[in-house]
């Protein structure tokens, strides 16, 4: 069984050759698309666009957010592509790291010129 380290990885070697392939400029779900296709075609497991609840005493709150990837069920992958990360995307991430109870998450702005300049992970946990 792989690591989350090892998964994220993974995922993000198929990132850059993505970048590699199509560069910026791209909406979010093109990259999305495009990576999800990757992931099947080397055998990696995903869920896409996974609704996350929240729970609040003893409401449950299926109130909209959603996960762009979650990985072998280990690691969460928030996909961008903007002209940079601002805090608020940290939180976010962080928060949906908490409300699924997973340890790590990686966000990927593919809208730069390298695509080592657009990825921050993101540890609840770790």
């Amino acid at each position: 069984m792989l690591t989350e380290n090892e998964i994220a990885t993974r995922v993000l070697d198929l990132c850059f050759k993505v970048h590699r392939l199509y560069g910026p400029g791209l909406f979010e779900i093109v990259y999305e698309e495009i990576l999800c296709y990757e992931l099947e075609k080397a055998g990696i497991s995903f869920k896409r666009q996974i609704g996350i609840p929240v729970v609040h005493e003893a409401v449950r709150m299926e109130i909209g957010f959603r996960a762009d990837l979650i990985v072998e069920e280990k690691v969460l992958f928030e996909l961008k592509s903007i002209g940079a990360f601002a805090n608020i995307h940290y939180k976010q991430v962080l928060t949906y790291l908490k409300l699924t109870d997973l340890r790590l998450g990686v966000m990927v702005n593919f809208n730069v010129s390298l695509l080592k300049d657009g990825i921050k992970r993101v540890a609840n946990k770790l």
